[in-house]
This record gives structure tokens, C-alpha cells and sequence, in this order.
């Protein structure tokens, strides 16, 4: 199994963005967080590196100052930054409830104070997001089938891209049903259940490996496709 990279192997080039970001952005800087699997330390080698800066206001000036150290992270580290106002903290997470949720359980500040430690995420919103990106991913999953399963490497990706977004959503379903999970990947687990235990290795091999054993990834994309039918329906029931 390929190993996780260790989060020293980022932090120099992480490091050096931040302090041009604060060079740059000066007091407009209120927090920069990172999150997703780099902030849980369980970084793949085809994994981003994802952070949040937060500003008091977008000025193009120092837009323009900080795109050269920009542009080098994500060389290095495949840098993904999402630059967000303080003033749309609280209507980002209300539209995108579920990707805010996540980023809220899974962060890391690494400058300013914790810009997700009083937010709240409106259920309602959450669980509308939640049925939304599900019912999303069964019918990608359904065209995919169609296209990919006849090649195993397709359908192995397919399966790999797939892990992600369901194992989030089932944290989103956990932590609405008030009986939150202590990750992403349990909350998938504890909500497969006996009818995709079976299932749980193969994605967790997938996302790993982006590789499947020979004559697997068809049975596999296919059953990843009704794990997600599955999630759906117990969401709409939210």
C-alpha cells in the first residue's frame, strides 16, 4: 500500500506561502487554514494541498503581488487556495454546507485566529447539500459505469475519485443524525453496515493505490455506485 506523506514533506513550501501571504496581505490577513487530508496528516502523493485564506478585502494590488509565490507552491506541492472575505464566511457555509463542514472538521490553522471555531453550518443547509452531492454522484457514477467499466484502470480511478465525496457525505449524515464520527472514513464504515463491508477495503485500496486487482474494478465501480444509491436514500430521509 503507498504510504501516506508525512506533512513535514510540505511544510517548507507551505511555510514559505504563508509568510509571503502575510508579507503581501499585510492586515487584510486574518487567518490562512488548512484542510482536507493534508490537515489530518494522511496526504497521498496525488493529493492537494488545500488552505483557506481569509481577508478583510480582495485588493488587486496585492493579488497581483502574491501570484509568482502562488504559482511556485502549487508547483511544489500542488497548492490549491481558496481566498475568502470574513464577510462571506458565514454565506459560504450556508451555499456550500457540506465542503464547509468537512473543512471544519478537518483544519489546521496555520496563521490567525480560527476562523471556523464559532461557525455554525445551518442543518437544513447541510443536509439539503448532502442529498444534492449524493444524488450528483450516483448519476456520475451511473455514466461512468457505462464508459469506464470495461477498463479496469478507468473503472479503478472512477472508484478512487468516488471514495472522497462518499466518505464525507456519511460524516455529513453522522453528524446530522447527531452521532458524529471520529473521521470520514469510520463514518463510511459504521454507515455501510454488513451490505458493503466487503466494499470498504477495495475503496480504501483504491484511493490508495488508484489500482484495483485485475478483474475487480467493474464489480467494484458498480457497487460503489449503489453505496451511493444507498446514502442517498438514507439522506432523504434527513
Amino acid at each position: 500500500m503507498t504510504p501516506h506523506l508525512c506533512y513535514l514533506s510540505i511544510i517548507e513550501p507551505l511555510n514559505t506561502f504563508v509568510d509571503a501571504a502575510k508579507r503581501v496581505f499585510g492586515g487584510d490577513l486574518r487567518a490562512i487554514v488548512l484542510y482536507g487530508s493534508a490537515a489530518e496528516g494522511r496526504l497521498r502523493p496525488t493529493s492537494d494541498v488545500n488552505v483557506i485564506v481569509v481577508l478583510a478585502r480582495f485588493d488587486r494590488a496585492n493579488a497581483d503581488a502574491i501570484r509568482d509565490d502562488f504559482r511556485v507552491a502549487q508547483a511544489a506541492i500542488r497548492l490549491d487556495a481558496m481566498f475568502l472575505l470574513e464577510s462571506e464566511l458565514a454565506a459560504a457555509a450556508g451555499e456550500f454546507a457540506q465542503k464547509f463542514a468537512d473543512i471544519q472538521r478537518r483544519h489546521k490553522v496555520l496563521f490567525g485566529d480560527d476562523p471556523f471555531a464559532a461557525l455554525t453550518i445551518p442543518r437544513d443547509a447541510l443536509a439539503r447539500h448532502v442529498r444534492q452531492a449524493l444524488l450528483n454522484l450516483t448519476l456520475r457514477l451511473r455514466q461512468k459505469y457505462v464508459e469506464r467499466s470495461v477498463r479496469e484502470e478507468q473503472a479503478a480511478l472512477t472508484v478512487a475519485d468516488a471514495a472522497g465525496p462518499l466518505r464525507a457525505a456519511a460524516a455529513a449524515i453522522l453528524e446530522i443524525e447527531g452521532r458524529p464520527a471520529s473521521s470520514p472514513k469510520a463514518a463510511l464504515e459504521t454507515l455501510a453496515g454488513g451490505d458493503f463491508a466487503a466494499l470498504m477495503p477495495r475503496l480504501s485500496a483504491a484511493r490508495e493505490e488508484r489500482a484495483l486487482p485485475a478483474g475487480t474494478a467493474a464489480e467494484t465501480l458498480y457497487r460503489t455506485m449503489e453505496l451511493a444509491r444507498a446514502l442517498a436514500d438514507r439522506a432523504e430521509r434527513l
